[in-house]
C-alpha cells in the first residue's frame, strides 16, 4: 500500500501485474465517479434515489421488490428511498397491469429531467477535461483503452 499512484500506474502499464492494474482502475473509476457527482446540480437526492431513478429510466417500471433484488439492497431501504422520490414527484406508483395488488414505480417527467441535468453537467465536465487536458494522440489512446475496459464488462 506504500506505493504512490504514479508508481502503481507505471507498474500497471508494464502488463506484468494484473492486481496493480485492477487497483489503479478501481481507484480511477471511483475518483471519476466522485468528480462527476461533485459537478452534478444539487437537488438533495441521495445516491440510492439516483440509482433507482437511473434503473427506472433505463429499464422501465419496477416494483420495490424488483429494485431491492436487482440492486442487492434491503427492501426497507428501497421503500424509504422510493417514498422520498414519490413525495418529490420524481416517481409515481401505478398499478401493475398483471397483478392489481402490486404497485409499480414509474419515473416521471420531472425525474427524467433531473437525470438529464445530472448527466449533462457530468458529460460537459468530462468533455471539457478530455478536450483541455489531453492531446489528440492521448484522446486516441484513451478511446482504445475504453474498448479494453468495455471487454471487462462482457
Amino acid at each position: 500500500m506504500g506505493e504512490d499512484a504514479a508508481a502503481i500506474g507505471t507498474k500497471a502499464t508494464t502488463g506484468q501485474d494484473a492486481a496493480a492494474i485492477a487497483d489503479e482502475l478501481q481507484f480511477l473509476v471511483g475518483a471519476l465517479v466522485r468528480q462527476q457527482r461533485a459537478v452534478s446540480p444539487a437537488r438533495e437526492v441521495t445516491l440510492s434515489q439516483v440509482s433507482i431513478l437511473k434503473r427506472l429510466d433505463r429499464e422501465g417500471p419496477h416494483t420495490v421488490a424488483d429494485l431491492s433484488r436487482l440492486d442487492k439492497i434491503t427492501h426497507q431501504s428501497v421503500t424509504v428511498s422510493a417514498a422520498g422520490l414519490v413525495d418529490r414527484g420524481l416517481v409515481r406508483r401505478v398499478p401493475d397491469p398483471h397483478d392489481r395488488r402490486r404497485k409499480l414505480l414509474l419515473i416521471t417527467h420531472e425525474g427524467k429531467r433531473l437525470l438529464s441535468e445530472r448527466r449533462g453537467a457530468g458529460h460537459e465536465n468530462l468533455t471539457d477535461a478530455i478536450a483541455g487536458r489531453l492531446s489528440c494522440a492521448e484522446r486516441t489512446e484513451l478511446g482504445r483503452a475504453l474498448t479494453l475496459v468495455r471487454r471487462l464488462l462482457d
